[in-house]
């Protein structure tokens, strides 16, 4: 590159490239020059706006009744009043060069919602609750399906039918739960959605009153309450679910079955093929020690059929997470 420069200064930089067979912004590239570098220092061209009528544009518009307006808005309201300022295209160099070029108008301000991040390693330290419709006898009646769902264990701890959603009915369960599972203060995180009954002040002070923390899912992101979500999909897409409930007391007694054998025979994939009344309660550790006997004895029995390896059973998950942090810091 060096002998490009010294040629250039003779015969100049594009016939000095080319005799040395060297691209001209290979050359730049290296040696860090360009043919505009000295742009800002071109001669100001004649027709430009001088300084005080620069200022004069400039003012115009940070006055306050342009300050939440656009170049094309300011030099149309004042064409409209008898003045010429300069045209739009020159307010926006006067602007970028004071650099100003931006979204001038009045813009909404929308509160910043944190995602929530809670783990669990054992039962009974983060609850999700949520309330789903299930279809009345004829169109447009609704029964209102409130669960309460362990995530570490993924078991219903709780679960209601109602005519209506009711923050006063919400609480009623939330208390009673609370109680059968012998919560105390400061043991339990319990996380909800947006909704009406969940952000009601009676559950706000409920929880208060229990020492319960509660936490909620950002607006319209259903990703940040899987664990109910999922559970409702287990439900909905249930063989025998019906298309439409005849009466409040159906849909109690299909929900008393439903969950009865969610929580004492469902194998749960999540869990390591265990039931969430097996995990709940710590009855996962003897499960899986006879698994484990069991398969030891098909292993002596056949080991060919398995490759010479001992199989294992499959365990549950040590934690539980709702959004679990991007950080490989993070080891459970």
């Amino acid at each position: 590159m060096s002998a490009v420069t010294e040629l250039s200064c003779d015969v100049g930089k594009k016939a000095a490239c080319e005799a040395l067979s060297i691209p001209r912004a290979t050359y730049y590239r290296h040696t860090g020059k360009r043919e505009d570098a000295n742009r800002n220092n071109r001669p100001v061209p004649p027709l430009a706006l001088a300084e005080c009528e620069q200022k004069q544009v400039l003012d115009e518009l940070h006055s306050k009744r342009f300050w939440d307006s656009s170049p094309p808005e300011v030099y149309a309201t004042l064409l409209d009043e008898g003045i010429y300022l300069c045209s739009i295209r020159t307010m926006y160099r006067i602007l970028d060069k004071h650099n100003e070029v931006k979204e001038r108008r009045k813009q909404v301000s929308r509160p910043y919602y944190e995602k929530p991040e809670l783990l669990a390693t054992a039962p009974n330290q983060v609850w999700s609750w949520d309330i789903t419709k299930l279809k009345g006898p004829v169109k447009w009646t609704y029964f209102y399906l409130y669960v309460i769902l362990d995530i570490f264990s993924r078991y219903v701890v709780g679960w209601m039918v109602a005519h209506r959603e009711s923050a006063t009915l919400a609480k009623r369960l939330i208390a009673e739960t609370c109680k059968k599972q012998h919560i105390e203060q400061g043991q339990l995180t319990i996380h909800a959605d947006r909704g009406s009954s969940m952000k009601s002040k009676a559950v706000a002070h409920l929880l208060a009153d229990l020492g319960v923390t509660k936490t909620h899912s950002r607006p319209y992101v259903s990703n940040d309450n899987p664990y109910s979500e999922s559970q409702f999909k287990t439900l909905k897409y249930c063989p025998g679910f019906p298309a439409r409930f005849g009466s409040i007391q159906d849909a109690r007694e299909f929900c008393h079955y439903f969950f009865s054998w969610y929580n004492q025979e469902h194998k749960h994939s999540a869990l390591g093929l265990l039931t969430t009344e097996q995990v709940h309660y710590g009855l996962a550790i003897e499960v899986l020690e006879y698994r484990t006997r069991v398969l030891e004895a098909a292993f002596k029995q056949h080991p060919a059929r398995f490759k010479g390896k001992m199989p294992r059973p499959s365990e549950p998950p040590k934690a539980a997470w709702i959004n679990r942090p991007d950080n490989e810091a993070v080891q459970i």
